[in-house]
């Protein structure tokens, strides 16, 4: 019963589990909004697991990245998400994607 609870993710939510084999927490799962797989920071760490675990997995978005970094891409989207929410759109404080650079992602 406690696993179908932990299954459950909100509507326009998705399940995802992050982590590295070697990092001391293991994998970690977390929800984040689907809007998150529009953005393109999040677009180029998607790429990268379809890199490493192909399109056919099974159970949920498995994300090769380090919880730290992972933390810092979703405070990164949150940020712009929240900066340009008003509905003024300002693109030039964007950074470009590439300007990124997580250590394991």
């Amino acid at each position: 019963m406690l696993e179908d609870k932990k299954m459950k993710v909100k509507k326009g939510w998705l399940a995802i589990q992050v982590g590295l084999e070697d990092e001391d927490g293991g994998y970690q799962r977390f929800s984040i909004p689907i809007s998150y797989l529009y953005h393109p920071l999040f677009q180029k760490l998607l790429d990268k697991a379809r890199e490493v675990y192909g399109y056919n997995t099974s159970g949920p978005l498995m994300l090769p990245c380090s919880v730290e970094d992972f933390l810092h891409l979703r405070w990164r989207i949150e940020k712009e998400t929240t900066h340009h929410g008003g509905g003024h759109h300002h693109h030039r404080h964007h950074l470009p994607p590439t300007s990124l650079s997580f250590h394991s992602c």
